[in-house]
């Protein structure tokens, strides 16, 4: 690891690069909503609705990855199927030499 900068292990870049901005963005409107003037209820009360939008498309979010994710594997396995299927005769012709 050089100083100064990040290097995530896994090498998902990307990954890394939304959970710390997600993470920012996090603790940039908590921080704004406790400076903000306003009574400790009606404070509470927002913060609270705040996390559970937050947390609403957070899910929203989780169920589209999880499908993308599932039509790239049937579509994978539907690639796979398909080479599979072309590369069985040639297969069938090397194992009778």
């Amino acid at each position: 690891m050089r100083v100064g900068k990040y290097e995530s292990s896994e090498g998902n870049a990307a990954g890394t690069a939304i959970t710390f901005l997600l993470i920012g963005l996090g603790a940039g409107t908590l921080i704004g909503l406790l400076f903000a003037p306003k009574a400790g209820k009606q404070m509470r009360k927002e913060l609270r609705r705040k996390y559970e939008d937050a947390r609403e498309t957070l899910d929203d979010w989780k169920d589209e990855a999880k499908e993308v994710a599932e039509d790239a594997l049937e579509r994978g396995q539907e690639l796979a199927d398909e080479l599979r299927d072309k590369v069985a005769p040639l297969t069938a012709a090397m194992k009778r030499r």
